[in-house]
């Protein structure tokens, strides 16, 4: 974790280049501040230090508009803003208070406090006098996972999956926090087992028990369930399913039926204990809590219970009842269960994806757009490389990836390096997230210079650091590639051949290794080039498979940049993209579609919705969740309660014009509305005059 001082206070940034900027009034530094031993363990968070720690006196702390509870570390009173903007008075008393962003921040301090969100545009904590405090930073992005090395056979890669719950952090419902779920262990195959002696302690004994048959189907497939719960995973020759819990045996159905009944199961236990962990030190009163009690669950004692004991209890509740009032499911993995797709397991468990086995058939000529739009193409597209497509069966969920052979529409095609190709980018916390836009076509300058003007704004808040280059020659353009970008935005034709530029063309496949953490190739049939930069060492990017309408190639570069320098992740921010043109299918993701580049103010971009009822009243319909967000939840800013709600969820309201125009100019964010994406300050000007 880097922490520096900046001419407005203090500027924390971990590995993957997260940052979390806090404005201070009358700052001075001092040796020693608030003990935050107390604090964290007020938090529930036990002897866990943060990464880093500041000291000093202060009249006041401005942090970004998140989440931020202040708790008594005596009584665990919680003062919170809620919904509103305050302020709310803190009396004297011992305090610690938690900044929930993509880099945590803990205050501790002693004394009176006044807490308040002036327009909802900043946090700001005011103290009566310069107040000493402790300042801690805790990185979004954790030390490299332990090892476990296992046969390659069914019950090496079970052995594997027993070992994969020890990155939890807690064995209490809180774990449905993405906070509290750590990267699983790294799986290596080898002639024996051998589990690291921190991850047998951790593992201890487990009360729930999964048994299938010695088949890689099976093993995947329960693997997101199993990590979880903390399960015990057994595979046996010719064994019927089953799932035993406190000593209590249900058997399961067999495939293909087990996949879905591994996902429901997934789906109860996660999302009731959302609900239960509202009796614990994190509670936030979502919308939903009352299913518990329709459910007869005792939210108290089921905070207080082992894992098997809670889901001993959400087995015996009708939950499909009540299945529908949670939010889709955000995360659906469709993988080709293979041996060398195991250890990737270890890099996706954490996001609680659903997984099923990769199945598709091929696209046909007659589904694909008519070729006699080609008058509106890229000018002068030149031999464009396409690709044969598949209609994958997907899984439920929001997002969708494909980890199998095969080019899939309606989903991000990634492969096992890509997430190994994280680690390369780690470590830079404090430099500059550096973006690259390339412009090789001198025809689309327009479409390059509106996305450097997306890219600039964001500049000073991300601390973004923006390179112009145009014309490239091939050797100029592989040395943008290998020398280094978190972004390279390219602007003009890909062929056969590889990129165009001045001179001829540049494959990736002939580069010595790709460090553009990630990219826009925003040329048509850019696929195979794409796919090619993951294998060379960058995490993702988007791409297209086929000759690409010219100005819809502009309107989905630009909101691209927009969207990704304002806390989107690869698939998210290309597929809203995508929706505002005729062929928006012409467009994928390549590698991990949920890397995210930067961190919004807000954790994570909102999607929006703006449907006019009347001349002067509209519904908003507002839901925030990301892949890597499971579990969260959210206020939104026209809500008038306390109540929050998951991530992921649609919230709806009714507002007049006035409130509608109040929103948008806070929003900084795309709305969908009559059918095409606006930036809500361009549609507020507009609403304003309608």
């Amino acid at each position: 974790m880097h922490v520096e001082t900046t001419d407005e206070g203090l500027r924390a940034v971990d590995a993957a280049k997260n940052s979390l900027a806090v404005r201070t009034e009358r700052w001075s530094p001092t040796p020693e501040g608030p003990s935050l031993v107390d604090g964290m363990r007020a938090l529930g968070l036990g002897d866990s230090a943060p990464d880093a720690i500041r000291t000093g006196t202060v009249r006041r702390l401005d942090f970004p508009p998140v989440y931020a509870p202040v708790r008594d570390v005596h009584t665990g009173e919680v003062f919170d803003l809620g919904s509103g903007t305050g302020p709310l008075s803190v009396p004297e008393g011992s305090y610690v208070m938690r900044v929930e962003s993509r880099v945590d921040a803990y205050v501790r301090f002693d004394g009176a406090a006044t807490v308040e969100k002036p327009r909802y545009e900043r946090l700001h904590v005011s103290f009566p006098e310069e107040t000493a405090v402790s300042v801690g930073f805790a990185a979004a992005v954790e030390e490299d996972a332990p090892t476990v090395t296992v046969p390659e056979t069914p019950s090496g890669v079970a052995e594997a999956l027993s070992a994969f719950p020890t990155g939890h952090r807690t064995a209490t419902a809180d774990r449905s926090f993405a906070t509290m779920r750590g990267r699983p262990p790294r799986v290596e195959f080898g002639d024996t087992v051998s589990v690291p002696d921190a991850v047998r302690d951790r593992r201890g004994d487990s009360d729930v028990r999964v048994v299938v048959p010695d088949d890689l189907r099976y093993l995947f497939t329960v693997a997101p369930f199993a990590h979880y719960v903390g399960a015990r995973v057994v595979a046996e020759p010719g064994a019927d399913p089953s799932l035993s819990v406190c000593g209590e045996r249900h058997e399961l159905p067999a495939l293909p039926e087990f996949q879905s009944e591994a996902g429901s199961l997934l789906e109860r236990a996660f999302y009731l204990d959302c609900l239960v962990r509202d009796a614990g030190p994190y509670g936030s009163g979502l919308s939903i809590a009352s299913v518990l009690e329709e459910l007869e669950l005792d939210a108290e004692a089921l905070y207080a219970a082992s894992p098997g004991e809670r889901l001993r209890a959400y087995l015996a509740a009708p939950f499909g009842t009540v299945a529908d009032r949670f939010p889709e499911w955000h995360l659906s993995m469709a993988i080709d269960p293979r041996y060398n797709h195991v250890p990737t397991l270890s890099h996706l468990l954490a996001n609680v994806p659903h997984v099923t086995v990769a199945k598709a058939t091929s696209l046909g000529e007659t589904e694909w757009l008519d070729t006699s739009l080609g008058d509106f193409y890229r000018s002068d597209p030149g031999d464009v490389a396409s690709v044969e497509l598949l209609r994958p069966e997907l899984g439920p969920g929001r997002t969708h990836g494909w980890l199998a052979d095969g080019v899939p529409i309606d989903a991000f095609k990634t492969v096992p390096v890509a997430y190994e190709n994280r680690a390369r980018y780690l470590g830079s916390g404090g430099e500059s997230t550096s973006v690259v836009a390339v412009l090789n076509d001198g025809e689309m300058r327009e479409e390059h210079a509106e996305a450097v003007d997306h890219y600039r704004r964001r500049a000073e808040a991300l601390d973004l650091e923006i390179s112009l280059r145009e014309h490239l020659t091939v050797e100029e353009l592989a040395t943008v590639f290998e020398s280094g970008t978190d972004l390279l935005h390219y602007v003009g034709h890909c062929e056969c051949d590889g990129l165009r530029c001045a001179d001829g063309y540049l494959s990736a496949s002939s580069l010595a290794e790709s460090n553009a953490q990630t990219f826009f190739l925003n040329a048509c049939g850019s696929y195979r080039e794409g796919i090619e930069l993951i294998r060379k060492g960058s995490v993702a990017g988007g791409v297209t498979f086929d000759e690409v309408l010219d100005g819809q190639a502009a309107t989905v570069g630009t909101m691209f940049a927009r969207l990704m320098v304002n806390g989107y992740c690869v698939e998210r921010a290309l597929g809203r993209s995508r929706r505002r043109i005729l062929t928006g299918k012409d467009y994928a993701v390549v590698g991990d579609g949920t890397h995210v580049l930067t961190q919004s103010e807000d954790l994570i971009g909102a999607e929006i919705e703006l449907i006019r009822t009347d001349d002067d009243r509209f519904r908003v319909d507002v839901s925030m969740g990301a892949p890597w967000t499971a579990g969260g939840f959210f206020r939104p800013y026209l809500q008038r309660s306390d109540e929050t709600h998951l991530a992921g969820s649609t919230v709806e309201y009714e507002v007049d014009r006035e409130e509608l125009l109040g929103f948008l100019s806070y929003a900084d964010n795309a709305v969908l509305y009559e059918g095409d994406l606006h930036w809500s300050d361009v549609l507020a000007d507009r609403l304003a005059t309608d």
